[in-house]
């Protein structure tokens, strides 16, 4: 297996620019790639980004907003929203190296096509060697250097191991896996069963109904990965029930804080993305294909597109039949 040098971020977010920091530390020549080039000069000049207050990029990283030069890395981390990943690889495409890992890092399944994110990748860069990194984490633990653990998934499982190798540190552990679809559909469902969780805590309905619907929403997303071929181990890790325990207990996730707002109320911060919002339509159609009942994914995507009030919603899953525990 080839060693990787070089990693290359496309997208200076707080994200992309954690990332850049993970690599950084690792040991890697890194490049983080600004598609606003003002932006870029700016955070060259200044060594720090606004959306990570307080933390100065590493001097090892270079920033450019010349993608054909970040495109020349060992190793090519997309850090865009899942709904822009598709233009990025695209423009990426025609100048990276023969068979180059390019790995996502966003959580979410493409609008209109419902394809996964590494799916996105093979049909946008058909010479690249696609891979998801997901799992329980904020991009201000990472940019800090807070102990973070992370799934990391290829197809071929030296590829992944060897990916693993060059981006992990004593603070930032990844864990290698072949289940590219295990890790997939976790990060992708737990986005929106976060909103879910946010409105049980807006609505202060209390401890006890956040626990039974964070549980009983992991059983969906348990169901769906099984239905679509993931392996159980992967959806009870840390991409999985891991990245869903975080996501639906703290502040700092978007998903979270955009339910919260919903169950009192109040109007949500649209200036920050919640991935869960795109995602929670195409997450319940998915589901309907593969005949998997998701109920609290059901109810997220009906108050989202404003077909029930979240009263209707709640008393909806609270007045359906007893089962089974699953």
């Amino acid at each position: 297996m080839t060693s990787f040098n070089s990693v290359a971020v496309i997208g200076a977010g707080a994200w992309g620019t954690a990332l850049a920091g993970v690599a950084a530390r690792a040991g890697r020549e890194v490049t983080l790639y600004a598609r606003d080039t003002n932006a870029a000069a700016q955070m060259k000049s200044a060594r720090s980004n606004p959306r990570l207050p307080g933390i100065r990029l590493d001097d090892r990283i270079q920033i450019t907003g010349d993608i054909a030069t970040a495109a020349q890395a060992d190793i090519v981390l997309i850090a865009t929203p899942a709904q822009h990943l598709r233009e990025a690889v695209k423009a990426l495409a025609p100048h990276l190296k023969k068979a180059a890992p390019v790995v996502a890092t966003a959580k979410g399944i493409e609008r209109g096509t419902h394809k996964f994110m590494t799916e996105v990748i093979v049909e946008a860069a058909p010479d690249a060697t696609p891979a998801i990194l997901s799992g329980p984490s904020f991009a201000d633990d990472v940019a800090r250097g807070l102990p973070t653990a992370v799934t990391l998934a290829a197809s071929d499982e030296k590829l992944a191991g060897a990916l693993v190798q060059a981006l992990g540190s004593s603070t930032f552990r990844p864990y290698h896996t072949t289940d590219i679809r295990g890790v997939e559909i976790g990060g992708a469902a737990k986005n929106v069963l976060a909103i879910a969780a946010g409105i049980v805590e807006g609505r202060r309905l209390g401890a006890s109904a956040l626990a039974a619907l964070t549980t009983r929403g992991f059983s969906e997303l348990a169901r769906l990965g099984r239905a679509c071929g993931a392996r159980s181990e992967t959806l009870a890790g840390l991409s999985g029930l891991g990245d869903l325990i975080l996501s639906c207990s703290s502040p700092q996730s978007r998903n979270f804080a955009l339910g919260i707002a919903l169950g009192r109320g109040e109007q949500p911060n649209r200036d920050k993305l919640a991935e869960g919002e795109f995602t929670a339509p195409v997450l319940i159609e998915l589901a309907a294909s593969q005949d998997v009942d998701m109920p609290v994914s059901n109810a997220v995507a009906a108050i989202l597109g404003g077909k029930v009030t979240i009263d209707a919603a709640i008393e909806g899953l609270l007045t359906r039949p007893f089962k089974a525990e699953e």
